[in-house]
């Protein structure tokens, strides 16, 4: 799976299948080790594409009349 075939939702929904595969305990350690890799894989390609999105979001804010971007600050 590249980068450029794959969204963040399909991604994230990889990574929930992954999990549970793993937290069910029925895999043998082979494919265990090979759906950690995979999973740690969509983690930071999930991570990296929130990042994008939160350097993209800006906050239109009226000062004096003119309208100014500010960053986007996330509410946590």
């Amino acid at each position: 799976m590249s980068e450029q075939t794959i969204d963040f939702e399909q991604s994230l929904n990889r990574l929930e299948t992954l999990v549970s595969k793993m937290e069910s305990g029925s895999l043998p350690l082979e494919e265990m080790i090979k759906h950690f890799e995979e999973g740690s894989s969509l983690v930071t390609l999930c991570s990296k594409k929130l990042n994008e999105v939160e350097q993209k979001i800006e906050k239109l804010v009226k000062k004096e009349g003119k309208l100014t971007e500010e960053p986007f600050e996330a509410k946590v």
